[in-house]
C-alpha cells in the first residue's frame, strides 16, 4: 500500500501543471488556426480575451477571425469596443473597419472609417492598402475622398492643397494653410518657398523675403529659393541683386523636371530667353512632359524673344496640335507673321498661356455680359489677373481692376482690399480699385437684400450695432463687416429657415458677448463657414468641416477655427466641434 502511494507520489511529480492564462489560449487559437480550425481558433481568443480583457492585441485577432468568417457586423462591434474603450490608440482598426463596411458594400461608412485611419495613424502601417482601397471607394463612389491630411506623412495632403490654392490664385487660403505646417514635416523648406509666393502674391514683401532667407540660410543652394529671390528683386528693382543671382542660375544645369522648369520660367521672366528656350527644349524631349501645351508654348515664346522665328513657329503649331481648341496659338501665329512681313515691331512676348490682357479684354467687351463664367473660374487666369495687378504697368493694372470688376467674388475683393492699402501705388490706381470695390459691396449688399432669405432679427441687427458702437475704431466698418458675416451666413443657407434662425441667435449671443475685443472682420467667408457649422452641428445635421469648407471654398482648418473661436465664447455645443 505504502509502496503504490509513493508510486502515485512520484508520478504526480512528474506532471507538469497547466497555467491557464491569456498565453495559453492564445497559442491554442493560433494553433487552431494552423489547422484551419477556425471556430476553435475564434473559442480561444475568446477565452484569451476573458483572461486579459485590457488586451487590444486579443480582441483584435478575435474581431479578424470573425471577418473571416464573414460576420462584418459582429467584427466591427468588437473593433469600435476596443477604440472607445479598451485602446483608443490602435488606430489600425479603424483600417479594419473599413475592410468590412467595404466587404458589406457600405462604402460611405468604408470611406470614413478609411478616411479616418489615414488621419489619426502615425506609423502608416497599411498605407499600401489603404491606397488600394481608396481607389476602389473611388471607383464606386464616383468621387474623391474628402481627405484632410495623412498623419503618418506629415502634413503631404496639406501641402498639395496649398499649392492647388496657390494655382487658383487664392493666396491668402494657401498662406493660412501654408503657416500652420510642422517644422518635422520631411518637406519643409518647399513649403517656406510656396509660403514666401504666396506673401509675395498678396504683397507681403518684407514677410516674403524674411521667409525666402530662412530656407536659404538652412540651403544656401536651394534652387527654388534662389529663383524665387530672383523674381523679388527683379520686381523690386534691385539691379545688382539680380544681375548676380542671374549670373549663379545660369550654370546651374538641373536633373529633376520640376527643378528645369522652375529654373526655365525664372529665367524667362528675369530675361535671360536664351536659357530659358534651353531648359524648356529639354522638358519637350522628355516623355512625361512632351504633350504639355502651356510647355511647348513657352518654349516658342523663348524661341520667338530670341529671334528664332521658324522655330517659334513650329512649337506654336505643334501647340494648336495639342490644343486644338485654344486660341493662344492661332493669336501668336498671326503676331508673328506680322512681325516676319514687318507689320508689327517685335517685342518680348510674355510667358503666361493666355492671350495678352489687352487682347482678352477686347474679346470680353464683344460677349456684352462681361467675362465667361468658365473664364472667371480658371486658376490660370485668376492667378495672372493677381500676379498683373501687382506687378504690371499702370496700364494694365487699370485694365486688371476692371476685369476683376467683373470677377467679383471674395478672392477679388481681399485683392482689392490688399491693393487699396498698398501707399507705394499710385492715387488714380488706388480710386480706382476703391471705386471698383466699393460697386461690389454695393451690389452685393444689394443682391442679398433682394434674396428671398429670412432677414437679420431686429434683436441681433441691434445687438451688433451696439457692439460695433461700443468697440474702439470705425463704428461704421464695424458695423458692415460684422453684420456681413450673418448675411453671408443667410446667402449660404436661404432654404433652411430653421438654421438661419440659429445662426441669428448663436450670431446675437456671440455679438453680444464679445463687443469689448471687436475688430473689424479680415476673414467673412471663415466666420459665416464656422456659424453655419455651429448651427447645423445644433439642429443635428450630418455636417463635417470639410463639406462646409468645400461650399465656401476654404479649408476644413479654416471653419474648424472660427466654429471653435465662436463656441468658446457662446459654449453653443460641447466643445468637441
Amino acid at each position: 500500500m505504502k509502496g503504490k502511494l509513493l508510486r502515485a507520489e512520484g508520478d504526480l511529480a512528474n506532471i507538469i501543471p497547466i497555467h491557464l492564462d491569456a498565453s495559453f489560449f492564445f497559442e491554442r487559437a493560433v494553433r487552431s488556426l494552423d489547422r484551419n480550425h477556425v471556430d476553435k481558433a475564434l473559442k480561444y481568443f475568446r477565452k484569451a480575451v476573458e483572461y486579459e480583457p485590457e488586451n487590444p492585441v486579443n480582441h483584435c485577432n478575435m474581431a479578424g477571425i470573425l471577418s473571416e468568417k464573414g460576420d462584418y457586423e459582429a467584427s466591427n462591434a468588437i473593433l469600435a469596443n476596443v477604440l472607445d474603450v479598451v485602446d483608443p490608440s490602435m488606430t489600425e482598426c479603424y483600417f479594419y473597419m473599413a475592410n468590412n463596411y467595404a466587404n458589406m458594400d457600405r462604402f460611405e461608412e468604408a470611406e470614413q472609417a478609411l478616411v479616418t485611419y489615414l488621419e489619426e495613424d502615425t506609423q502608416g502601417q497599411f498605407m499600401t492598402e489603404a491606397e488600394e482601397m481608396m481607389e476602389l471607394l473611388y471607383y464606386e463612389l464616383d468621387r474623391p475622398a474628402k481627405l484632410n491630411r495623412i498623419k503618418s506623412r506629415k502634413g503631404v495632403v496639406e501641402h498639395d492643397h496649398a499649392r492647388e490654392l496657390l494655382e487658383e490664385g487664392k493666396f491668402a487660403q494657401a498662406a493660412e494653410l501654408l503657416e500652420g505646417m510642422p517644422p518635422d514635416y520631411p518637406d519643409y523648406l518647399a513649403v517656406r518657398n510656396n509660403l514666401a509666393l504666396a506673401y509675395y502674391y498678396m504683397g507681403q514683401f518684407p514677410k516674403a523675403r524674411e521667409t525666402i532667407a530662412e530656407v536659404l540660410e538652412q540651403e544656401p543652394g536651394n534652387l527654388h529659393a534662389l529663383c524665387n529671390l530672383a523674381i523679388f528683386h527683379q520686381n523690386e528693382n534691385r539691379t545688382d541683386q539680380v544681375l548676380l543671382l542671374i549670373k549663379k542660375l545660369r550654370v546651374i544645369v538641373p536633373f529633376q523636371q520640376e527643378q528645369v522648369y522652375k529654373l526655365a520660367t525664372t529665367m524667362g521672366i528675369l530675361g535671360q530667353h536664351d536659357t530659358a528656350y534651353v531648359h524648356f527644349r529639354r522638358l519637350l524631349k522628355a516623355e512625361e512632359t512632351a504633350a504639355d501645351p502651356a510647355l511647348a508654348h513657352y518654349a516658342a515664346v523663348a524661341a520667338f524673344n530670341t529671334g528664332r522665328y521658324d522655330a517659334a513657329e513650329r512649337l506654336w503649331h505643334h501647340v494648336s496640335k495639342l490644343d486644338p481648341g485654344s486660341e493662344v496659338s492661332p493669336f501668336y501665329l498671326s503676331r508673328l507673321k506680322a512681325v516676319q512681313q514687318d507689320e508689327l515691331q517685335p517685342e518680348n512676348l510674355s510667358y503666361h498661356y493666355h492671350l495678352p490682357f489687352d487682347e482678352q479684354f477686347k474679346q470680353w467687351e464683344n460677349y456684352g455680359n462681361g467675362i465667361p463664367e468658365e473664364m472667371k473660374n480658371d486658376p490660370l487666369i485668376r492667378s495672372s489677373f493677381f500676379w498683373a495687378l501687382r506687378h504690371g504697368d499702370r496700364a494694365t493694372k487699370l485694365q486688371v481692376i476692371h476685369a476683376l470688376g467683373m470677377i467679383g467674388d471674395y478672392e477679388v475683393q481681399q485683392a482689392l482690399q490688399s491693393f487699396i492699402q498698398e501707399s507705394d501705388e499710385q492715387q488714380d490706381l488706388v480710386e480706382a480699385a476703391q471705386s471698383v470695390l466699393n460697386e461690389l459691396l454695393a451690389t452685393e449688399q444689394h443682391s442679398e437684400r433682394s434674396r428671398a432669405v429670412l432677414p437679420l432679427s431686429t434683436v441681433a441687427a441691434r445687438s451688433i450695432q451696439n457692439a460695433a458702437i461700443s468697440a474702439e475704431g470705425s463704428q461704421t466698418e464695424s458695423i458692415s463687416h460684422w453684420q456681413a458675416v450673418v448675411d453671408r451666413a443667410l446667402q449660404m443657407t436661404e432654404t433652411k429657415a430653421e438654421l438661419q434662425q440659429e445662426m441669428e441667435r448663436i450670431w446675437t449671443d456671440y455679438v453680444s458677448r464679445a463687443h469689448p475685443e471687436m475688430t473689424a472682420m479680415k476673414h467673412i467667408e471663415g466666420w459665416a463657414a464656422g456659424l453655419e457649422y455651429l448651427a447645423a452641428k445644433i439642429h443635428r445635421r450630418p455636417v463635417t468641416y470639410q463639406s462646409v469648407a468645400d461650399r465656401y471654398g476654404i479649408s476644413a482648418s479654416t471653419v474648424s477655427k472660427y466654429a471653435k473661436q465662436i463656441n468658446k465664447v457662446c459654449s453653443t455645443v460641447p466643445p468637441t466641434v
